[in-house]
């Protein structure tokens, strides 16, 4: 179930940071370097998700150990990209601050129920 919630917040959160990354271009004085930089990790950043959703719920449901470790693995790499639009982006905004923030407690979160879930599908 919170790997259906994950996906879900994470399309809204793709274009929620889509639409700040126009609005800060717009309104504020953004290199263009650099916002090809977050546009391109954000797309990074969404082909990574759907492939972490994907071996989450295959793992999940046929309570196999690898499909879910490549997820928890994917699971990291999400998170440190989070944390990159939490702190390291180019301008960072509020509304930049609290969608980052939820997506990097998601990602926790899923990250600690899938190493239980490896435990228990191992033993």
């Amino acid at each position: 179930m919170l790997l259906y919630l994950s996906g879900t917040y994470y399309a809204l959160y793709f274009l929620a940071t889509l639409l700040l990354a126009v609005y800060k271009s717009q309104v504020f004085t953004y290199p263009h370097s650099y916002l090809v930089l977050d546009l391109t990790l954000l797309f990074l950043m969404g082909i990574l998700e759907a492939i972490r959703l994907y071996f989450g719920t295959k793992g999940n449901l046929m309570e196999a150990d690898v499909p879910l470790a490549a997820s928890l693995v994917l699971t990291v790499g999400g998170a440190l990209l989070s944390i990159y639009f939490l702190l390291w982006q180019t301008l960072v905004l509020w509304a930049d601050s609290a969608l980052s923030a939820m997506l990097f407690a998601l990602h926790g979160l899923e990250a600690v129920l899938q190493a239980v879930a490896i435990a228990a599908f191992d033993s």
